[in-house]
């Protein structure tokens, strides 16, 4: 502990290095005792540290237990060994259990996509047959589909995680993008897509999942010295063997699991979805209103960015003094924006060829851009609100790397893997970096 906070300290007088992590401790008064008393700030260090330090050992000892002979590795272990950040999420969103397997509710799977966090709930529902039959019953059919069926079914459906994982991919898909995705499902070319096809997706999901898993499992293992005859049971609560009619299985090829998925359905299914989400987001901030104020859109585009908050504070402000009175943003023209979102590698790859030299563009270049990339024209009025969110100088030019890397991290709806930069998670990750920062400069020889 000497040698960590002697490294600290010395680290301390570089007020740079530590800014982030003054950021991430929340109360005033801790601040301006961290900045006015180098004591503090080390008793503060050496706690936190501590605490880190406490944490790593109790985390460790989950490891151990999953290397116990017949010891089945439940939630929390699987945490253990590193699940991803779509996962974690997984888990974290679903809201029901059926045979020791977790599953979304089309809810559930809306709330991930467009909050933070889960609604608050006690536990898990169990369900039972006669849920999963109520369930059937109240899916609609294919012909039945609709931009509000999610909210519509709402908690009376199952959603599996590679169903989760393959709803998430629409969501960024462009129009151009739909028929790809239906011949990856389409295996014999008959431009109909039947269950069995259909299933083919959670096999690769599952079996990729699983590989690495047990990867991980055999590491944990070897780590403990487990003994050559101890046998470990993964007990796999996102995918399990045993095969559920969940609601998208139910809608798409009926009860009997008969019934064909044909193009036009399955691209009508993609259009429906991303439009409903879309107009979820749109909805919390129209309040009913035809239209949403210039101001609500730059914080719908900049709400999923990884963004300092003096940073999103300056956008915000930028939009403010160039348009102190907006005429609104219908979702029409919102709508028209996120599909231009997803055809934003594609946008990229135009404006490189089209400037050369990595030079701002007008908004004259823009709209011909967006025209080449979707086949379709935004307004006006969109284009020039995008222009002075990010447009630094007010110049008429708008750096469109700056715009792009932002614009990324809208699409990817948070789950880019992104260093914590708040709270404790933030504050671990800042003692950390100082720390590897202090061992770096103390390997490297010395210049005298």
């Amino acid at each position: 502990m000497a040698t960590i906070l002697g490294r600290l300290s010395r680290s301390a007088t570089i007020p740079g290095r530590h800014a982030r992590c003054l950021r991430t401790l929340k109360t005033q008064a801790f601040r301006s005792s961290l900045t006015t008393s180098s004591t503090a700030y080390l008793c503060g260090v050496a706690a936190a540290t501590s605490a880190y330090l406490g944490w790593r050992w109790l985390h460790g000892g989950s490891v151990v237990q999953a290397a116990k002979p017949r010891r089945h590795i439940d939630e929390s272990s699987l945490r253990g060994l590193k699940l991803n950040h779509r996962e974690r999420r997984f888990i974290k969103f679903s809201s029901v259990e059926y045979q020791g397997q977790l599953y979304m509710s089309p809810q559930d799977f809306i709330e991930s996509v467009t909050d933070s966090e889960p609604r608050p709930r006690l536990k898990r529902r169990m369900l039972s047959e006669r849920d999963l039959e109520q369930f059937a019953q109240e899916t609609p059919a294919l012909s039945k589909g609709s931009p509000d069926m999610f909210r519509t079914i709402f908690d009376k459906g199952i959603i599996s995680y590679t169903e989760y994982l393959f709803l998430l991919s629409i969501l960024t898909k462009p129009q151009t993008g739909f028929r790809i995705a239906f011949n990856m499902f389409d295996t014999d070319g008959n431009e109909r897509v039947d269950k069995e096809e259909f299933l083919v997706l959670e096999k690769i999901f599952s079996t990729a999942r699983r590989d690495r898993l047990n990867r991980a499992l055999e590491g944990a293992v070897k780590a403990n010295d487990a003994g050559a005859d101890d046998e470990v049971v993964l007990e796999d609560e996102l995918q399990k063997s045993h095969v559920v009619d969940t609601t998208l299985l139910l809608h798409f090829f009926g009860r009997k699991g008969k019934q064909d998925l044909k193009f036009e359905e399955f691209k009508m299914f993609m259009e429906n979805l991303q439009t409903e989400v879309l107009e979820i987001e749109f909805n919390e901030f129209s309040k009913g209103l035809p239209a949403i104020t210039e101001l609500d859109f730059a914080k719908i585009l900049l709400r999923y960015t990884y963004l300092q908050s003096d940073q999103y504070e300056m956008y915000l402000e930028r939009l403010l003094d160039r348009i102190p009175e907006g005429k609104g943003i219908t979702f029409s023209e919102f709508k028209s924006f996120c599909q231009f979102l997803n055809t934003l590698d594609d946008f990229a790859i135009a404006m490189k060829m089209y400037t050369l030299a990595d030079q701002p563009i007008s908004q004259e270049e823009f709209h011909r851009a967006v025209k080449i990339c979707t086949g379709a024209e935004l307004s006006p009025h969109i284009v020039d609100t995008v222009f002075k969110i990010f447009d630094d100088d007010g110049d008429g030019q708008l750096s469109y790397k700056e715009f792009i890397a932002i614009m990324r991290d809208r699409l990817h709806r948070g789950f880019k893997q992104q260093e914590p930069s708040e709270g404790w998670a933030g504050f671990k990750a800042c003692v950390k970096n100082a720390m590897r920062s202090q061992q770096q400069q103390d390997q490297q020889p010395s210049l005298t």
